[in-house]
């Protein structure tokens, strides 16, 4: 009872156990339940070497031989004479007599206990009684061991899960106040106030301002409403058009069923990262009067946006060396961590268009209202 891994237990069954009751030859079976097969997982006797590794082991279809069927009916059997069974199946030596007992608890079958001996009717029903308790045992342990490393499994698997979803609220963060973007924002914001254009520089220090609090207040949260994540996505969008000196406008409509946009909530940082990939995509292929156009529907159970923009023939997504874009994580990386890690099942595609030599894209995200 004090084993801890399936592998001591059915060693301490065939070794302890099965050779207390006077038996020369046992091995037991585990079911392999992707195969549909028993596998020699120990044993006691001529199979049985010091090392636990079990000399020319084999599998056996269940429902084939004795062992076989036995696993197949859940009912224990006890042969006075295999030479008269034709489903005796001859292993390593040919034995006359055969005790077999699943390994079962709660109609849940684990593997089989068979032993087999070179006397006819050696075996008795008081040797069949001893071994189904013991295989009883066994079972109730195999059974504990399973969920207790499943048990762990799952905490281990949480942990991940959690260490990944701190990853992306970093990276994310990254991505949205990357150094770059922060610097050329203040260049752009002194040059108004050297240029003495204090009503510029007061309207995007505010700007900036409210941005960089609404990132660090959202960074413990994994949702936003669309409210929200929309003034956001405003803030964030005039200061890259002053910090790309206006080489591209944006317009955002928005058709709503009910209800107000404060209620509608959606994971967070999804809108903005799509449009920082696609703003310093842009900027970096040099396409000049870009127009983002914005198409947002919600609906009780959804938020559907239609980004559309241009691009031109050619355009990468592969940033110069050492260029600071590359570390900004792409939208569909995030996506595809969120719907992992949290099970949003966010729906996306990206759709273009060729005309004399520019091409319109369109990505089309469907958000989950976790309101």
């Amino acid at each position: 009872m004090g084993k801890e891994n399936e592998e001591d237990i059915l060693w301490d069954v065939a070794k302890n156990c099965i050779s207390k009751l006077g038996f020369v030859d046992c091995v037991i079976y585990l079911v392999d339940d992707n195969q549909s097969i028993l596998v020699q997982k120990a044993a006691y006797g001529p199979k049985s070497p010091k090392d636990r590794t079990i000399y020319n082991p084999v599998e056996i279809t269940i429902g084939e031989g004795i062992t076989g069927t036995v696993a197949k009916t859940g009912k224990p059997e006890l042969v006075m004479d295999t030479s008269q069974d034709s489903r005796y199946i001859i292993d390593d030596d040919t034995r006359l007599s055969e005790i077999c007992v699943p390994i079962a608890y709660e109609e849940q079958l684990y593997g089989v206990i068979d032993c087999e001996h070179p006397k006819k009717g050696f075996f008795t029903e008081r040797h069949l009684k001893m071994l189904l308790a013991i295989a009883s045992i066994c079972a109730i342990k195999v059974k504990s061991v399973r969920a207790n490393t499943a048990l762990l499994e799952k905490q281990h698997k949480l942990f991940q899960l959690k260490e990944e979803m701190l990853e992306l609220k970093l990276k994310t963060l990254n991505s949205q106040l990357n150094p770059h973007f922060v610097f050329n924002s203040l260049n752009a914001i002194q040059y108004f106030i050297t240029t003495q254009n204090t009503k510029f520089a007061l309207d995007y220090f505010s700007t900036f301002s409210r941005l960089v609090r609404f990132y660090l207040k959202l960074l413990g949260k994994d949702t936003v409403s669309l409210y929200n994540e929309i003034d956001m996505l405003h803030w964030y969008l005039k200061l890259q058009k002053l910090r790309y000196d206006d080489s591209f406008e944006y317009s955002i409509s928005i058709e709503k069923k009910d209800g107000s946009l404060k209620e509608i909530v959606i994971p967070s940082f999804v809108i903005l990262l799509v449009f920082e990939n696609i703003v310093e995509q842009s900027s970096i292929n040099k396409v000049v009067d870009q127009h983002f156009n914005v198409d947002i529907k919600t609906t009780e159970k959804n938020v559907v946006l239609e980004i559309q923009y241009q691009s031109k023939s050619g355009d990468h997504t592969d940033y110069p060396k050492n260029d600071y874009r590359n570390e900004i994580m792409k939208w569909e990386d995030q996506v595809e961590l969120l719907n992992t890690v949290k099970g949003y099942n966010i729906v996306h595609n990206t759709i273009g268009s060729s005309n004399n030599g520019m091409h319109t894209k369109s990505i089309l995200l469907e958000l989950p209202n976790l309101a």
